[in-house]
């Protein structure tokens, strides 16, 4: 599987050998759909709460006697079915996540890779390093790569590589992340996924 390689001038640089079986699986959208539920049902707050009976601020005393009023029997203003009453089985706060093995999650990123490759939306970069911290700069060339909403995945940390961080920070739709950080939904929620020729070995090293 071989792929050519961009510099971040717009030029061909080479080109490289990708693991098919890092990048030459066929995509599973079950799987894909399961690892991205278990990533987002982990950031899920869980904040969610109301008041219950027991917890409702009013007076305890009894509405009305218990017979001769011609009314229903009650005993508290507190009961769901008054005004400021509590709330019968509201949501609590919980945690929404749920576990995955390690297995189905590298899994799982596998197939996202290699959704990308087969979609034609992976693109290799020599190295994601800029002589300056110029915004302007890095936009133009951006735009003569033709990259949109873009996910750029780098790996070591140089001046260099401090500069690119920079000058990408005010980009809108572009994400910058370590090789470590890489995670199928971030990969999957943008157009284009570019991957450094270092990042491309450091995870070929990983799924060996």
């Amino acid at each position: 599987m071989k792929v050519d390689v961009v510099s971040i001038d717009a030029k061909k640089s080479g080109t490289i050998e990708l693991a098919g079986t890092v990048f030459g699986l066929e995509p599973r959208p079950d799987i894909l759909n399961k690892v991205v539920r278990w990533q987002l049902a982990k950031k899920h707050q869980g904040t969610h709460s109301v008041l219950t009976r027991s917890e409702v601020s009013y007076s305890t005393k009894k509405i009305v006697r218990q017979k001769g009023s011609g009314s229903g029997r009650h005993g508290s203003r507190r009961a769901p079915i008054f005004r400021k009453g509590g709330v019968y089985k509201g949501p609590t706060p919980r945690s929404h996540a749920f576990k995955l093995t390690k297995k189905f999650r590298a899994l799982g990123l596998r197939h996202a890779l290699s959704a990308k490759y087969s979609a034609g939306q992976l693109v290799i970069l020599e190295k994601a390093e800029l002589k300056d911290q110029k915004t302007n700069v890095f936009a133009k060339n951006l735009k003569k790569l033709g990259w949109g909403k873009t996910l750029i995945i780098g790996q070591g940390e140089s001046s260099s590589t401090t500069n690119f961080l920079v000058a990408s920070k005010n980009i809108p739709y572009l994400d910058v992340l370590p090789v470590e950080g890489i995670n199928v939904y971030d990969v999957l929620r943008r157009d284009t996924l570019v991957l450094t020729k270092a990042a491309v070995a450091a995870l070929e090293e990983r799924f060996k």
